[in-house]
């Protein structure tokens, strides 16, 4: 459980990104921050692991707080995945994966061994083991990126817009992946992005956030679909018009859904039998 009581964080230049944030975020479940450029969501993100100290308030992981922890054992215990990978150049996939475990004082050859088991995790071939990131795709490298968060076996995941820099099919792929392994590991994943859609996706629990991490609704992808609890929120999640806004449209062949730009979004089925 991480949980943020009254947090604000004023950076040298006065510039205020967060102000008075209080979250509860639940325990093997994936909490999405999702906002606009601006919002404070990777600050946020970034204060967890101590990389963006707070200025004011408390962070606590299970009850015990992150001022209390040295800063480079909380990020090693913390794993960590950005939009680019972060992948070091002149390392190979398997010795990326191995990092933070042989920092952690795991032996060599005992790292590779679970870096090789993390690329089954991610689904990448163990042929890939011995590359360089350059010589990988962008999905790959991200799985890869995804397998090095998960090496010193963390209880908490954090992933920064981490499929935002690939195309819309491996970006989907990496998403499903994600679903998958949260469903199989169950760690405490705080993910952020600036695409509702993709929140809606991942997210047990959805927070979001307008300018200077206020919070405009906390809640179930259900929750604040059936119920925004603003016009910014119905604004932000495209309620009133786009994909989200669904009519019944009758045809020769029977009922269609059409979205709020009048495009076929699916077919009603007669769900009684169900």
């Amino acid at each position: 459980m991480i949980e943020f009581r009254s947090v604000s964080k004023r950076f040298s230049d006065g510039t205020v990104a967060v102000d008075d944030f209080s979250l509860l975020i639940p325990s093997m479940k994936t909490t999405v921050l999702v906002g606009s450029s601006g919002s404070g969501k990777t600050t946020l993100l970034r204060m967890i692991n101590r990389m963006v100290e707070v200025t004011s308030g408390e962070i606590e992981i299970d009850n015990k707080s992150i001022l209390d922890r040295n800063p480079v054992q909380l990020r090693r215990s913390i794993g960590y995945v950005m939009q680019n990978s972060g992948l070091l150049p002149h390392f190979k996939v398997i010795d990326n994966v191995a990092t933070v475990p042989v920092l952690n004082g795991v032996p060599r050859k005992a790292a590779r061994e679970q870096a090789l088991a993390l690329l089954d995790t991610v689904g990448l071939s163990r042929e890939l083991a011995d590359r360089y990131p350059a010589q990988l795709s962008g999905g790959q490298q991200q799985r890869v990126g995804v397998a090095r968060g998960l090496a010193a076996n963390p209880n908490i995941l954090l992933m920064d817009e981490p499929f935002g820099a690939v195309d819309p099919i491996v970006r989907a792929e990496l998403q499903q992946e994600l679903i998958r392994l949260q469903r199989d590991l169950d760690k405490t994943v705080v993910f952020v992005t600036h695409d509702i859609d993709e929140a809606f996706l991942l997210g047990d629990q959805v927070v979001i956030l307008e300018k200077g991490a206020k919070i405009a609704q906390v809640g179930s992808p259900t929750e604040i679909i059936a119920a925004p609890a603003s016009q910014f929120v119905a604004d932000f999640i495209g309620i009133e018009h786009g994909k989200r806004a669904l009519s019944i449209r009758k045809t020769d062949r029977g009922s269609i859904l059409v979205d709020g730009e009048g495009r076929a979004a699916g077919v009603l089925v007669d769900g009684s039998a169900a």
